[in-house]
Order: C-alpha cells, then structure tokens, then sequence
C-alpha cells in the first residue's frame, strides 16, 4: 500500500533530498515549508511528480492532513539563519514539534525528529555517545537551536511515555552536498564559495577544532531505515560521519579540489562554538545496519561541482 509521508521543510537542503528518496520508493509526498530557508529551487524538479504535493505553512500554526509518517525537519539549521531570528527558530524547533506530534497523535501517524549533534554543544565526552547529556550554555547566541532541539526532544519522548506516539529521534552530525545554501555559514559551503571565488578562506580559532562530515545521501539513507524501524526503536540515534578531520585539513582539501589560489585568514572563535564534533555511531550500525559510505572526497567533488554550475 502507498504511503501518504509529510517532511516539514520539504524544500530545505536535506528536505528535498529526503522528498526525492521518499518518491522514488514509491510513497506519496507531501512537502511542507515556509520558505524561511528552504528554496523553491530545490524542489522545482519534484512540482509535476504525480505523487510530490507542496503545501506552504508554518510548523509553529497547526496543520491538519491525514498522513502515514511525518518527518519533521523544519527548523534553520545553520548559525547564520538560526540567529537571525532567534525567538522564531526556538518557536520553530519547540511550537513546531508540539503541533508535529499532536498531528501524530490525531492521526496515529509515525514521527521522526530530525534532532542534532548540537544537543551535546561543547562536549566533553568524545566521540560523542547518546547516553551523554552535553554541555550547553542555556543562555548563549546558539541556545536558541541548541535549546530549541532539546526540548523538542524532551516533548518527543513525553508524547511517547504519555500518549503512545511512535516516535523516532535522530541526531543529525555535519551534513553536506548539492543545495547547500551558498550563504548558510557552514564550513563546507563556504569554504567551497571563498575557494571558486578566489578569496581568503575563512579559518576560525586556529583552525584545529574538528568535525565530522557526512555526505548528504547517506544521511537520507539512514533517516529512512531509521523510520522504518520497529516501534520500540524510538532513540535518539547518532546519525553522521565518524571519520574526523580539523578545519585546517578541510580548507586544504578544498584548495586542492578547487585549483583555487586561496589563501587562509584566520578569525576569533565564534561564542559557544564547539571543539570537537565526532558521532559514535555504534547504536546506528547495530539498529539500522547502516554506516557511511561515501568519502569526503568523493563528496566535495559533487559539491563542487553543485556550487560550480549554480553560483
């Protein structure tokens, strides 16, 4: 039987590609979004697909549709857009699941929560496991978002204890790939913009704090085995790349993927920016039997090419 599946913030970077992967495995979609950040250009493919509906709303004012499963991704995930209207992301992350998982609960719908690693902010236990609680500053310029998720997350698991909601909860590391947002503030975009174009690449700190990034098929890839899970399978589960890399190494890449003549400037650290970002991903490979597979190699080169033939 076909599936009716929602994404909120369908036309979001990782929302179009989860649209795309939801209709070629034969579900019918309904992609909702507001447009906050999300682009109509990532989903203008999708319009005259049979079984693709886009539905303009806000997550933060009720919804009623009758759906199957609900993947809830709307919500600025970048500093730049998170902090820009900070009161409207923490809405967003916090009114938005409410209203996601009563739409769950009325329909007896499926639900998955695209959390973050940032639920661990500035961690001190590495790689970062689930049963850690993080390190949070409440109060800082990243709250908003960091707050926001974890309480989403609490709401989650409270719907779930309370109401029986089928719930899934993943914690989404670095992602990158084709329909970034050139001005987003990640690392990977805009290290790829300053290399085509020539200028300075923008290293904070010293530029040896550290990520972990994954390509953005394989993270689709893991949201979708992760729904189709058993219910007692609710999480919250690391989804992301273990394989770590410093700024520095990344820029270099960069560089040398580009043939940019780019050099490096470096700034101050951001306020409550975090040292070390690594998922363990041990709970994924045992759960969904799902691991990464595509390098950061092989990853840039097709966000490169994106951003070559878009900008």
């Amino acid at each position: 039987m076909t599936k009716k599946v929602m994404v909120t913030g369908g036309a979001g970077f990782l929302g179009s590609h989860l649209c795309e992967a939801l209709l070629e495995r034969g579900d019918d979609v309904l992609c909702v979004d507001n447009f906050f950040t999300g682009q109509r250009r990532n989903i203008a493919h999708l319009r005259s697909h049979e079984r693709f509906e886009f539905l303009r709303h806000d997550v933060t004012f009720p919804l009623y549709v009758e759906v199957d499963e609900i993947y809830n991704l709307a919500c600025p995930a970048s500093p730049v857009h998170y902090q820009f209207d900070p009161v409207q992301t923490t809405k967003t992350s916090v009114i938005g699941a409410i209203n996601m998982l009563g739409l769950a609960k009325r329909t007896k719908a499926k639900i998955l929560q695209a959390s973050t690693s940032e639920v661990y902010g500035d961690p001190e236990v590495h790689p970062q496991v689930e049963s850690y609680w993080g390190k949070v500053n409440p109060i800082g310029p990243r709250s908003c978002y960091d707050e926001g998720k974890r309480c989403a997350e609490a709401l989650f698991f409270d719907y779930h204890r309370q109401h029986r909601t089928r719930i899934k909860v993943a914690r989404i590391f670095n992602t990158f790939g084709p329909r970034m947002h050139p001005d987003d503030g990640r690392v990977v975009s805009n290290f790829i913009v300053q290399a085509l174009a020539g200028t300075d690449i923008t290293l904070y700190g010293d530029g040896r704090q550290t990520r972990s990034f994954c390509y953005v098929d394989d993270l689709i890839q893991a949201l979708i085995l992760l729904m189709d899970t058993p219910d007692e399978v609710t999480g919250p589960i690391n989804i992301g790349n273990p394989v770590e890399f410093t700024m520095a190494d990344l820029a270099r890449k960069v560089v040398e993927l580009t043939g940019s003549t780019s050099g490096v400037a470096f700034r101050p650290l951001p306020s409550d920016d975090p040292r070390q970002r690594q998922p363990d991903i041990s709970l994924a490979k045992r759960e969904l039997g799902w691991a990464p597979t595509i390098s950061l190699e092989d990853g840039l080169k097709r966000t490169i090419d994106y951003f070559k033939a878009t900008l």
